[in-house]
């Protein structure tokens, strides 16, 4: 992997150990040479991944788009901002940037970018690994109700197995390294996103 886009909260939770694992994991990504993508912001659990990254002289590009720019207090010290049109234009410029997705605690925009793109690999859109960072077991509810998905048969089992999870970051990054990609559903054609 050269790139990870990670989705995260643009406010840090009442957890002290969110904002730590987001800046572990930014430092993480640094020395491992892995480029960080992310929300652009410098504020919240976003400013904590890219400080991280940038403290261990790692590659950081932050994508935003214009409306949000001056709300999520963009950060000034990256490697490159990329500002967008909207948000859809910003999660398919974060999604060609990389090669990994990796979502961190966060609020509804950060389920909605994880949802979005978990959505494109089940389809065939993309062969990148998705990652949940469970820190402090943020994420084992959400994970219970996709299994009641599987359970109650809206989600096929091998869907739901892809998702990645670890509350380690090393052992969560090699799960990813080894990902082999989901086989593209025989009614579906593989297309360009």
């Amino acid at each position: 992997m050269k790139a990870i886009v990670v989705f995260c909260g643009s406010s840090e939770g009442n957890d002290t150990e969110f904002a730590q694992d987001a800046y572990d994991l930014g430092g993480t990504l640094a020395k491992q040479h892995i480029d960080l993508i992310y929300g652009g912001a410098k504020i919240g659990i976003m400013g904590k991944v890219a400080q991280g990254s940038l403290d261990n002289q790692g590659t950081v590009i932050g994508v935003i788009p214009e409306f949000l720019k001056r709300k999520e207090v963009y950060h000034d010290g990256l490697s490159e901002l990329i500002i967008t049109q909207n948000m859809h234009d910003r999660k398919l410029r974060m999604h060609k940037l990389s090669d990994g997705i990796l979502m961190l605690p966060g609020g509804f925009g950060t389920l909605e970018e994880f949802f979005e793109m978990l959505t494109w690999a089940q389809l065939g859109l993309h062969p990148y690994p998705i990652a949940v960072l469970n820190t402090n077991g943020f994420y084992d509810e959400l994970l219970q109700m996709l299994k009641k998905m599987v359970k109650k048969g809206f989600v096929r089992k091998e869907n739901l197995d892809a998702i990645l999870v670890d509350e380690h970051i090393d052992i969560l990054l090699d799960k990813m390294k080894a990902f082999k990609p989901l086989s593209i559903p025989q009614w579906m054609t593989k297309e360009q996103i």
